[in-house]
């Protein structure tokens, strides 16, 4: 079946469309649901090509395109429904602009990680200050990975420990983490997630830490969880929260195109995760499913 789907604002749709001898077959539906299958007779098969042909260009017209091209002459595996009957992977947009960092660049990340890990238990403002500029140091570096420089990796460790230190202890915000973890190769995040993992029981961001560990595994895309993992944890913003609806809307899509894809789907990828206790982790996880 070929495949066509419409991304923009708040709607994320899907419509295939087949022939089958004189049979015109349609399954369309919402990205992320199994969709609604319909089929029509006509007298012959040449009538219900002329429908196919009508319909796919009405579909165009309307501001669809199309996502996956299989031979509109194979017949459409029966019992197959929606999403699940054909459900290719969409391409997330880019997040870094790739590229290989200079020396110079690796050495003013390494100084403006130091610094921020030096402001940790002060003023919280100096603090959101010097992860803006921690931020900028790492996106110069074009999706590195720290790991690989030899001067950048211990102080990256050094600094993602310290969201999950004991309490009394000075300790990097969660939401500055995981801004910082965005700038980078998704790797540097599955990392992160296992060295959050082996932490003392009891310390104070671990219900946070712990979720974002479980979407990750559930989900099994290192890129994709990343990505809910930083909405999750976004910084809260004043106003109505329309920025960060935004960009829910904008990754719905991959999430939901991801779990049919894998059998699964957004409700009960939802049901699988647990907040721990966190009201505002509870708030945001209620918002992912309305």
């Amino acid at each position: 079946m070929r495949r066509f789907e419409f991304v923009e604002g708040t709607s994320a749709k899907f419509w295939m469309a087949d022939v089958q001898g004189n049979t015109f077959i349609v399954v369309y539906g919402r990205l992320g649901t199994d969709g609604q299958r319909k089929e029509k007779a006509f007298a012959d098969e040449a009538g219900a090509r002329r429908e196919y042909e009508r319909k796919v260009a009405e579909k165009l017209r309307e501001g669809y395109h199309e996502v996956s091209a299989e031979s509109s002459s194979a017949p459409a595996p029966k019992g197959a429904k929606g999403a699940a009957a054909a459900s290719p992977k969409l391409s997330l947009p880019p997040r870094v602009r790739g590229g290989t960092p200079s020396a110079e660049q690796v050495a003013a990340a390494v100084e403006s990680l130091t610094r921020l890990d030096s402001l940790l238990g002060g003023r919280s403002w100096k603090v959101a200050q010097q992860a803006r500029e921690a931020r900028r140091a790492l996106r110069a570096l074009g999706g590195t990975d720290p790991s690989s420089h030899a001067a950048l990796g211990p102080v990256f460790t050094s600094l993602m420990a310290k969201v999950v230190a004991p309490r009394g202890e000075p300790r990097l915000p969660l939401w500055v983490a995981m801004e910082l973890l965005s700038e980078l190769d998704a790797s540097a995040f599955l990392r992160t997630l296992e060295q959050w993992k082996r932490a003392p029981a009891g310390a104070p961001a671990q219900a946070a830490t712990g979720l974002l560990a479980r979407q990750a595994e559930a989900l099994g895309e290192p890129e994709l969880a990343l990505r809910i993992g930083a909405l999750l944890e976004a910084r809260p913003r004043s106003g109505s929260g329309e920025g960060w609806d935004r960009r829910w809307s904008a990754l719905r899509p991959h999430l939901e195109g991801h779990l049919v894809a894998g059998g699964s789907s957004l409700p009960a990828w939802l049901r699988s995760l647990e907040a721990g206790g966190d009201t505002r982790l509870a708030e945001r996880l209620s918002r992912l499913s309305a």
